[in-house]
């Protein structure tokens, strides 16, 4: 799969995941954050799909709403990573930036 369809696949999911977020951890702040990262992307040197990717998944399960667990989102990220078969060094990146 073309990194393009990744990206689009994973606006998809990340959506439907967050479609009854509090307005604070919703799709909308998703966006925001995906949008600036890309504009803080084009100006480093870095790897535009991996900013991409974490920034739709940093949230994707916040930790404020499961008691705390920091452990859950990256799982759930990796959980959806590894359903679409992206290579294990990538996903274990995204999954770092995610975590800290």
């Amino acid at each position: 799969m073309h990194h393009d369809e990744i990206i689009d696949n994973t606006v998809l999911f990340v959506k439907e995941t967050l479609k009854d977020a509090e307005s604070g951890h919703d799709w909308f702040h998703i966006e925001r954050v995906w949008k600036i990262a890309k504009l803080i992307s084009n100006l480093e040197n870095c790897d535009h799909f991996i900013v991409e990717m974490a920034a739709l998944l940093h949230d994707i399960a916040d930790s404020k709403f499961h008691n705390g667990n920091e452990e859950i989102g990256p799982e759930l990220a990796l959980k959806y990573m590894n359903s679409i078969q992206i290579d294990e060094e990538i996903s274990n990146q995204i999954v770092n930036i995610i975590r800290n």
